[in-house]
């Protein structure tokens, strides 16, 4: 077991979506449900909340500075003066957005779910930074982590339900042959976001296993971060060296939520993240 430490107590209901932004030096993650986008800056200990106008699955930092939002209605960019313009416009009646990733060449990989996580009811979709969309993968239940190995050349991805990681091929013509790393076994939760350190490792946060994962790139488990919080949702690597993982999680549908659930919590020193690409939009 490695030792965690509380980043930010907090009472997120959902907290998801951890990114370091160089830019400004700080982490951001979210709470999807509460509709907030906080940011925490480690070395000073500054924090800021910002209220987002719906429910909100990811926020990634812009190349030209500022931040791509996936929302429930679709995806909008945030400039760095606080103006907010859509970029991609698709409501769709009962569903809402969820993680995000930014692959290699600088799209947005956005995922949807249904709030009512209706088989199949939602989708993986590449949004380019000029606004065109196109769905990637459907017939999704519950869009997850999504990450690239070291040489861009695989791309992970869960949808929860699966209680799979798989991993496809991955080039300037997209995704193909699709296959199972991990399954995670019958007790031990549900794999919810995930990122990529630079080892090619797949480290995978556990919905209802209070726990995080690494795997190394042929699927053995070789590590376990054990921590109080059953919804654990989603992990990265942060702080100026990339060397800390911060964990996000969940207080939503607990009757008695451990009193960090909600919190942002970090383990120092845990292993060495890969730099993010920024949305070239």
């Amino acid at each position: 077991m490695t030792a965690y430490e509380v980043a930010v107590a907090a009472e997120a209901t959902l907290g998801e979506g951890p990114t370091w932004d160089p830019a400004t030096g700080s982490l951001l993650w979210l709470d999807i449900l509460g509709m907030r986008l906080h940011t925490y800056d480690p070395v000073t200990g500054r924090r800021t909340v910002r209220t987002t106008p719906q429910h909100i699955g990811a926020a990634k930092p812009r190349a030209g500075g500022g931040l791509v939002l996936n929302l429930r209605d679709g995806v909008g960019l945030l400039d760095p003066d606080g103006t907010f313009r859509w970029l991609h416009h698709e409501p769709v009646p009962g569903r809402r957005a969820n993680d995000a990733a930014v692959a290699p060449d600088g799209s947005l990989w956005a995922g949807t779910m249904r709030y009512d996580e209706a088989a199949g009811g939602g989708t993986l979709s590449r949004i380019a930074g000029d606004g065109a969309a196109r769905t990637v993968l459907d017939d999704v239940t519950v869009s997850n982590g999504t990450g690239w190995s070291p040489d861009g050349r695989l791309m992970y991805y869960v949808d929860t339900p699966t209680r799979r990681v798989d991993v496809f091929d991955y080039d300037a013509e997209g995704i193909r042959d699709r296959r199972p790393l991990v399954e995670i076994e019958e007790g031990a939760g549900y794999p919810d976001g995930l990122t990529v350190d630079a080892d090619g490792c797949v480290w995978v946060a556990l919905w209802d296993g209070g726990a995080v994962r690494r795997y190394t790139p042929d699927g053995t488990l070789d590590r376990v971060i054990s921590l109080p919080t059953p919804r654990t949702t989603a992990c990265a690597f942060g702080g100026p060296a990339l060397t800390d993982l911060y964990i996000t999680t969940a207080r939503t549908g607990l009757d008695a939520p451990h009193p960090l659930s909600g919190s942002l919590l970090v383990v120092p020193n845990a292993g060495k993240g890969l730099p993010q690409p920024a949305f070239e939009g």
